[in-house]
């Protein structure tokens, strides 16, 4: 919103030397072509799995957010109700849309591997569990589908706690692996600065090359700071479906999933189609 804002103001002062017809036909052009171009990033983002599984899921937690507050402040609402079962509609469909993302995620950690390109052996190893808790978790997710559907004979309760269970794990370890790359993002970033101001007679050139490196630096903490607010936000949504007594689970109402869910979703599509830059102070 506030991209647009600036991007109308730019329009404007540019044009506010013109003719008034012709300003306001400028402005026009220029509203179209925003417009224009926004449909063709959205229609980008759907073109792709992942990029529809995460507009998915932030339709599947807004409508339980919104249903949610409507159910809550009046039992009798019927654009609540029907919120809420639009929503698990949309969970259902994400559920067996995972049904083919094993091997996706087993190539991922094949390539990954032991993590030899990573410097800090802490984030290497989290990594590396972190895959195996992601790993784990689709099968025990497909059991617990497939139970459900009745297309074996088995009961799901178990193997959806399982599941639960290892998607909490990932996420901890995810968020972790967020605060250790922080650390050393960090350490880095005040390496760069302390370089570039020992030496006041470093070259122009030079002198950028540092600060665009410490602009990357900062951009990378940023995006590991959203990563760990949406790893905290589906944590809390997980603990909440673990059984009964553990911590605050089966606590939540369901407008306080919904909104944790809404702003991890949320957050996930901000850091897809994030291109803010950092600045060099």
């Amino acid at each position: 919103m506030c991209l647009i804002c600036l991007t109308f103001c730019k329009v404007i002062n540019a044009n506010e030397k013109q003719p008034p017809l012709r300003r306001i036909e400028c402005l026009q052009m220029r509203i179209r072509q925003i417009m224009q171009n926004s449909v063709e990033s959205f229609i980008n983002v759907l073109e792709s799995y992942r990029g529809r599984d995460k507009v998915i899921r932030t339709l599947c937690y807004g409508s339980q957010l919104v249903g949610g507050l409507l159910a809550g402040k009046s039992s009798q609402s019927s654009l609540g109700k029907r919120l809420l079962l639009f929503s698990a509609q949309l969970s259902d469909c994400r559920t067996t849309l995972r049904l083919f993302d094993d091997l996706s995620m087993l190539a991922y950690s094949t390539s990954y591997g032991l993590g030899a390109s990573e410097e800090d052996a802490l984030v290497r190893w989290m990594s590396i569990l972190n895959n195996v808790a992601d790993q784990l978790y689709y099968p025990c997710e497909h059991i617990a589908w497939a139970a459900d559907a009745e297309l074996i004979q088995t009961k799901s309760d178990k193997w959806w706690v399982l599941s639960t269970g290892l998607w909490g794990i990932s996420l901890i370890l995810s968020i972790l692996r967020s605060i250790r790359s922080i650390q050393i993002l960090k350490s880095k970033a005040q390496t760069c600065q302390r370089s570039a101001s020992a030496d006041s007679r470093m070259a122009h050139c030079v002198r950028e090359e540092v600060c665009s490196q410490t602009a990357v630096l900062r951009r990378q903490i940023r995006g590991e700071v959203f990563s760990i607010l949406s790893s905290l936000a589906d944590l809390s949504n997980a603990v909440h479906w673990m059984p009964p007594g553990f911590l605050w689970a089966g606590r939540f109402p369901p407008w306080l999933v919904g909104l944790m869910g809404t702003t991890s979703s949320l957050i996930g599509l901000l850091q897809m189609s994030s291109g803010d830059q950092g600045a060099c102070s």
